[in-house]
């Protein structure tokens, strides 16, 4: 399984981005996919995920109303629109793709992982 992350780059604050996840190889049955991003000197921290069918949606506290998670299985590509991005949002993004079923934000939720795609937000 190979994730590929892209869409970052640099914005100003109160822009917006849209980051895709295209997932390829023996992804086998449905999944799910979670975005997470680690900035500098920190941990990697949830941000969002969508169930296979996309039914299920998960947002952490900092990005709910501004972020929206979604997803196109016929091209196997998640999707992050990002609004309204604060300094704060800076970070390298990945997304992850889970096997698991519910709700899905840990790190420990997630079998495989894509390189991250830098976004940097100044003021």
């Amino acid at each position: 399984v190979q994730l590929q992350a892209s869409g970052g780059g640099l914005v100003q604050a109160g822009g917006s981005l849209r980051l895709s996840c295209a997932a390829s190889g023996r992804t086998f049955s449905s999944y799910a996919i979670g975005w997470f991003r680690q900035a500098p000197g920190k941990e990697r921290e949830f941000v969002a995920a969508v169930s296979w069918s996309a039914g299920s949606t998960y947002y952490a506290d900092s990005v709910k109303g501004r972020f929206t998670i979604s997803r196109d299985n016929a091209k196997n590509t998640v999707y992050l629109q990002m609004n309204s991005l604060k300094p704060e949002d800076t970070a390298v993004y990945f997304c992850a793709l889970s096997y698991r079923m519910g709700k899905i934000t840990t790190i420990y939720d997630y079998n495989y992982w894509g390189q991250g795609t830098q976004v940097t937000v100044s003021s």
